[in-house]
């Protein structure tokens, strides 16, 4: 039987699924983080730690570079582009901007159950700030959780895909930053405005969301930026 053309475009339903798993945990890796400015991946290497075989991860990665959240050098590694400051100054204003305000349509778009898991994913932070000795890896996974916890509450698919995207290249840079200076969760900067957000969304206060949010940002940027570990 003859097929019509088009369905030479198709792939393969498995082969489909694989690159999309492989790219949602890859892009997972960056945003929470995991994978430092500079690092290299190894595309062997993820494709036995995903226990899929080569072709989705370098699907996958291929995604990523088009996304500017990898790069490939001149000699063919792959790894996560440096940052340099003013190009973090430029992301950082964006964050801003698009952040703030998915907070404050979160404040007016609120359901119950987002009060909920923002509280959840507050308290934990919270709570692991308060420890003796601090397990940075997950307080930087529960600082996503919180913001992706406040950015689901906007009830926007698209605000959340833009926001995912900035984090593909804003993760590396702050949760490195985080895990290397401790003292940040300590200080309890991040803790303090975390909890201001909070409190506005439960209140429907739209421009206390967007500011709280906003302060976390730039506070958690300048810190960043003063200590120069930034690339040019």
């Amino acid at each position: 039987m003859n097929l019509p053309a088009a369905l030479n475009l198709v792939e393969p339903l498995d082969r489909q699924t694989l690159g999309e798993r492989a790219y949602a945990q890859l892009a997972d890796l960056l945003i929470s983080g995991r994978l430092a400015p500079g690092e290299k991946l190894s595309l062997r290497s993820a494709a036995d730690v995903l226990g899929v075989s080569i072709m989705p991860v370098r699907e996958a990665v291929s995604r990523l570079v088009a996304d500017r959240a990898l790069e490939v050098t001149p000699n063919r590694a792959v790894r996560v582009p440096l940052m340099s400051a003013a190009q973090f100054r430029d992301l950082t204003k964006v964050r801003i901007a698009i952040e703030g305000h998915a907070a404050a349509e979160a404040a007016l778009n609120r359901e119950a159950g987002d009060l909920g898991s923002i509280a959840q994913a507050e308290d934990a932070m919270r709570a692991e700030s308060l420890q003796p000795v601090p397990d940075l890896p997950r307080a930087v996974e529960l600082n996503k959780t919180f913001h992706f916890a406040v950015y689901d509450a906007a009830h926007s698919t698209i605000l959340v895909e833009i926001i995912r995207a900035l984090w593909l290249k804003a993760g590396p840079v702050i949760n490195l930053d985080l895990l290397a200076n401790p003292e940040r969760l300590g200080k309890g900067d991040a803790i303090r405005f975390h909890a201001d957000v909070r409190r506005a969304i439960a209140a429907g206060d739209a421009a206390a969301a967007r500011a709280g949010v906003a302060a976390d940002i730039s506070g958690a940027a300048q810190v960043i930026l003063s200590r120069g570990g930034l690339a040019g």
